[in-house]
C-alpha cells in the first residue's frame, strides 16, 4: 500500500491539554475551605453530579463535552457541585493547577480530586456533608466514583434525596458482553442496593431506554437527549477533487470498531484516501489494526493522525467527504452530530440513535455492520464524482439543520426538578 499508519504524534498528552476548553474565569480554593451558602431567600434545587473525566480533559469523548453543556445551559434555581478526577482519561499527570482544587464555573462549583490522595478525600466529603442535596447525578454505571457515591448515599455519609443515573451506554447488548461475568455479578449485588434508594434513570434515546429496563424492569427513566453545544447551521460543504477523503475520529478501541473499516478497506477496488484521528485508548486493538493496515492495497492511502483537540474536531470533518463509524453502540454519539454539523455524512452502524437522521439524508445506516458490507458502501461512495460527493454532503448539512431545529425541552437536571415538584 502506498501509506500504512504513517503516525504523525506519539500519542501522548499534548502539552497544552489544559488549554483545550479554556474554562470560565474561576475560582481556586483547598478542599477544606468552607463553602458559602447561596445568598438567595429561595432554595435551590441541588445536584451533586460526579463524572470520571471533564474539562480540560477531552480523551473520554462525548459525555465530557455533554456535561460540559449542561452545565452551561442549567437553569438559575438549580445549583450544581460536581465531583471529577485531577487528569484525563489515561492520564499519569493531573491538570496543572487544578489537583485538589474547588473551581467555579458559572453557577457549578467543581472538584478535582486526586483519587490516590485521601486527604483530598476527607477534605471533599467534609465539604459535601454541611449540604442537603436534592439530587445525586452519577455518569456511569460502573464507575468508581458512581458506585462510591451511590454507597455514600446509601448509608448516609452524604445526604441524598434521590439518585439519577445515566449508564451512558453501559447497558447496551455489545458493552454488557465485554466482561460479563464480572458485570453480571456486580448487577446481582447491585439491583438490591439500588431497590433501596430512589433512583431514576437518564436515557439519551428510546433504545438505551429499552436497555435499561431489560435489566432494571421497574426503572424510573427520563428519556432526554444529550446536550450538544454546536451551531443551528452546519458548515457550508466544499468539493473535494481527487479520490474520496474517508475519516475516522473516535477513540482506537473496539468499541468504536476501527478494525472493521480497515477490513473493509482491504476490499475496495477504487482509489480512497482515509485518515484517523484518535487517542490510542488499547494498545493490543491498534496492534490488531497496524496487523490489517498491512493488507491493503496501494489504492488505499492510510494515515494516522494522533489525537485531536475538540475544538477543532468540526473543521477537520469539514475536510473530509464521509466520516465512517461502524460502532458497536452509542447511546448518543456525539461524534456524529458534530461531523453532520461539518456537512460530512456518516457511513454508520445501526447501534446508535442518529438512524433517522441518517436515513433522512446524514448519511448511510448499516443493519449488517460487515466488512463486506460496509467495502461495498466504500466503493458505492468511491464512484461518486467530486460534484455527486458535494451534493451528498449538502444533504448531510441539511438533515442536520433539521435536526438541530428540534424542540428537546428542558435539560434533563431542570425535568428531574420540575417532575418533582410536581408530586
Amino acid at each position: 500500500m502506498a501509506e500504512t499508519f504513517d503516525v504523525l504524534h506519539d500519542g501522548s498528552i499534548p502539552a497544552a491539554a489544559n488549554d483545550i476548553h479554556e474554562l470560565p474565569p474561576t475560582v481556586h480554593g483547598r478542599l477544606d475551605v468552607a463553602q458559602p451558602e447561596n445568598a438567595n431567600p429561595a432554595r435551590p434545587y441541588r445536584v451533586l453530579l460526579t463524572c470520571d473525566y471533564f474539562e480540560p480533559g477531552f480523551r473520554a469523548g462525548g459525555p465530557i463535552r455533554s456535561v460540559a453543556q449542561l452545565l452551561d445551559i442549567v437553569s438559575p434555581a438549580i445549583e450544581v457541585t460536581m465531583v471529577t478526577r485531577d487528569r484525563d482519561l489515561g492520564s499519569t499527570e493531573p491538570y496543572p493547577g487544578l489537583s485538589g482544587r474547588w473551581v467555579a464555573r458559572g453557577r457549578a462549583r467543581i472538584c478535582y480530586l486526586d483519587p490516590r490522595r485521601p486527604r483530598q478525600w476527607y477534605a471533599m466529603l467534609k465539604a459535601l456533608r454541611s449540604t442537603s442535596f436534592d439530587l445525586l447525578y452519577v455518569n456511569s454505571l460502573w464507575a468508581r466514583s458512581s458506585i462510591l457515591s451511590i454507597l455514600a448515599a446509601r448509608f448516609r455519609v452524604i445526604r441524598v434525596e434521590r439518585i439519577l443515573i445515566a449508564p451512558r451506554g453501559e447497558l447496551a447488548a455489545s458493552a454488557l458482553g465485554v466482561r460479563s461475568r464480572k458485570k453480571n455479578l456486580f448487577l446481582r449485588v447491585w439491583r438490591p442496593m439500588l431497590g433501596r434508594l430512589v433512583v431514576h434513570w437518564h436515557a439519551t434515546s428510546p433504545h438505551e431506554a429499552q436497555r435499561i429496563r431489560s435489566v432494571f424492569p421497574e426503572a424510573r427513566i427520563e428519556t432526554r437527549r444529550n446536550e450538544v453545544s454546536l451551531p443551528p447551521e452546519p458548515f457550508p460543504p466544499c468539493e473535494n477533487d481527487g479520490p474520496p477523503r474517508l475519516v475516522f475520529i473516535g477513540r482506537i478501541s473496539p468499541l468504536k470498531n476501527l478494525s472493521t473499516v480497515i477490513e473493509a478497506l482491504t476490499l475496495t477496488t477504487r482509489p480512497v484516501v482515509f485518515d484517523v484521528y484518535g487517542p490510542l485508548e488499547d494498545a493490543s486493538y491498534w496492534a490488531e489494526c497496524q496487523r490489517l493496515a498491512q493488507r491493503l492495497p496501494a489504492s488505499v492511502t492510510l494515515t494516522y493522525r494522533g489525537e485531536l483537540a475538540p475544538q477543532a474536531v468540526r473543521s477537520t470533518f469539514a475536510r473530509y467527504d464521509v466520516f465512517v463509524f461502524p460502532t458497536k453502540g452509542e447511546n448518543f454519539g456525539h461524534v456524529i452530530a458534530e461531523s453532520l454539523s461539518a456537512s460530512c455524512p456518516v457511513i454508520c452502524s445501526d447501534q446508535t440513535p442518529w438512524s433517522p437522521v441518517l436515513r433522512a439524508g446524514g448519511g448511510i445506516v448499516l443493519a449488517d455492520a460487515t466488512a463486506a458490507t460496509l467495502a461495498d458502501q466504500i466503493n458505492q461512495f468511491a464512484r461518486h464524482t467530486p460534484k455527486e460527493r458535494l451534493e451528498v454532503r449538502r444533504a448531510a448539512g441539511q438533515a442536520y439543520r433539521s435536526w438541530r431545529a428540534e424542540a428537546a425541552g428542558p435539560n434533563i437536571l431542570d425535568r428531574i426538578r420540575l417532575t418533582v415538584e410536581k408530586r
